[in-house]
């Protein structure tokens, strides 16, 4: 079965979007505004006074995680492509096993608010921190722009503009700036008032939302087909016009006959991806931030559990709305909305709506999903401004700039200045970065996180002969290599989706950096831990008690 997409949503349509979307804003505004009178200290500031249970972290952690790039992202992924745009689900959720055995407990006992304590604690404050401080904003900024790009294709949606259609004097690219523009401004706000409490409270309302909603979309994308998720799946391959739309290779992997050089840098490309999503999470600044707003590690550990039971679920929920897109909506509906497919999930809601109900309950059904989603983006932009804004004020200004003299009033105030510098560089990137697929971009973001981030974090709690010139290599190294190897990769220049057209100097043939610049981080790291003298087996063995026991962790982690 086939249902035609409406081209656009009518007047009364708008107002019903226009009012459930607004509702929603001014909920978490005013969740907000609460929140700034519970902030009093740094410790509030920048997490949360370590107050919420593993159940309210987990919720958040799955808010964080659940954004934008997967909603959005991967369903329309799986609406064009198929079983590759599943792979992205399947490493997304497999990254967590990373996080919860390698890192959860070992970050929380052993720092206080950012990944820079951990790094720095026994080696040179000042550089390591400086490094920490770059290598978090570098990966906020790239999963940033995923969130925003999402947030401009959605606002398009919402209010019914097409390309070629205005609405208010507004063409679809004009609408979508104006998007990118209302988040941007909206999650400066949450940061500066609102804090970690704030917004790990966004959050946790956001989560509900969004679990509800795809839920809901879940079970009546099943109920037109009676539950029978074989039917659902052939009529999205019948539908989508292409062969194997049900098996590998469609995106990922795929063999070029005639040309066994390429395919082989088809199949490193998929090897790449999976190993930046596997090992990206475990290096995330805003996923690492939240284990530190617990009382303790185990508190730590259970949040991830709960995040991983929530993730999971919504993932496979992912799997139906990507496939019933393919289905109800139709490839080139999709595209003709976004052409990297990332408005298919809304898209979906409205044709399930109407062939339920007629146009109104497609409106109604739109809008729910649509707020959800932007639910979605908000929080997790919140939670990356955050990590980047505590990262500058904890690690940057006070320990280098201010040697660790900085007062917590201090900090607090220097991190909303931050929040605020991030927010309009976030918005100027998206701007220029609205061809690209939200899911690809966070999978850009990915990739430096598990280049730059977790070889040196892992080291450091791991390895007794590592030392700052290991540290400082490790990231910069990981850093430079991953978002050089993009900068000079068909993402940029010599492709038909490329940001630059017109132009060609990639001469990196893989859209995703991992496979090498992992490797070239860790050997960096290593390199420069043997080329210098310096050690400390002593903090390194205070380091092992901590991480390991949590003995001392308090002290440590609060004035």
């Amino acid at each position: 079965m086939h249902f035609a997409q409406e081209a656009a949503a009518g007047d009364g349509s708008r107002v019903v979007t226009i009012i459930l979307f607004s509702l929603m804003v001014a909920a978490t505004l005013g969740i907000t505004v609460w929140a700034s009178r519970q902030t009093k200290s740094a410790t509030d500031f920048h997490s949360g006074g370590r107050s919420f249970s593993p159940l309210q972290n987990g919720l958040a952690i799955g808010s964080d995680y659940m954004s934008a790039a997967s909603f959005l992202g991967i369903a329309g992924m799986i609406a064009l492509f198929g079983y590759d745009g599943f792979l992205y689900s399947i490493g997304f959720l497999v990254a967590w096993l990373v996080a919860l055995l390698l890192v959860a407990e070992l970050l929380r006992n052993s720092g206080r608010y950012t990944m820079g304590d951990v790094l720095s604690y026994r080696m040179q404050q000042r550089p390591v921190r400086t490094a920490a401080s770059i290598s978090t904003l570098v990966v906020s900024i790239f999963y940033l722009l995923a969130q925003m790009v999402g947030a401009g294709a959605l606002i398009a949606l919402l209010l019914g503009i097409q390309e070629g259609q205005t609405f208010l004097g507004m063409d679809a690219g004009t609408a979508k700036i104006a998007g990118i523009v209302v988040v941007g401004l909206l999650m400066t706000v949450y940061v500066a008032f609102g804090g970690m409490k704030g917004t790990t409270w966004v959050q946790i309302v956001k989560a509900v939302i969004l679990m509800s909603g795809a839920a809901l979309l879940t079970v009546l994308t099943l109920a037109l087909y009676g539950f029978n998720l074989g039917a659902l799946m052939g009529d999205a391959a019948q539908a989508s016009g292409q062969d194997g739309f049900l098996e590998p290779g469609l995106r990922y992997g795929v063999e070029v006959a005639g040309d066994p050089l390429q395919t082989m840098w088809n199949k490193l490309d998929l090897i790449s991806l999976g190993l930046a999503l596997v090992l990206g999470t475990a290096g995330l600044p805003h996923i690492l931030i939240r284990f530190y707003t617990v009382p303790d590690s185990q508190s730590a550990r259970k949040s991830v559990n709960w995040g991983i039971g929530l993730i999971g679920t919504f993932y496979l929920m992912t799997l139906v709305l990507g496939f019933g897109a393919a289905a109800l909506v139709g490839h080139e509906a999709i595209r003709a909305q976004d052409p990297a497919g990332n408005t298919a999930a809304p898209q979906l809601a409205q044709t399930v709506g109407q062939s339920i109900g007629g146009d109104m309950a497609g409106a109604v059904l739109l809008a729910v999903i649509a707020s959800a989603a932007f639910a979605a983006i908000l929080s997790t932009v919140a939670g990356l401004v955050i990590a980047s804004s505590s990262s500058l004020a904890h690690d940057f200004y006070n320990a280098v700039i201010r040697r660790g003299k900085a007062t917590g009033t201090e900090e607090v105030r220097v991190a909303k200045i931050a929040a605020l510098g991030v927010g309009t560089v976030a918005i100027v990137l998206a701007v220029f970065a609205q061809g690209l697929n939200v899911a690809f971009l966070v999978a850009l973001a990915f990739a430096i996180a598990a280049s730059a981030n977790l070889p040196t974090l892992l080291l450091s709690l791991f390895w007794k002969r590592f030392n700052t010139r290991g540290a400082l290599a490790g990231i910069y190294g990981g850093l430079i290599s991953a978002v050089g190897l993009v900068f000079f990769s068909p993402v940029v220049s010599g492709s038909e989706t490329a940001l630059i057209q017109g132009v060609d100097f990639s001469w990196f043939p893989l859209p995703n950096p991992a496979l090498v610049s992992v490797p070239i981080s860790l050997l960096c790291a290593v390199i420069g831990t043997l080329s210098s003298k310096e050690q400390d087996f002593e903090k390194f063995a205070l380091l092992q008690v901590r991480a390991l026991s949590g003995a001392g962790a308090e002290k440590a982690t609060d004035h």
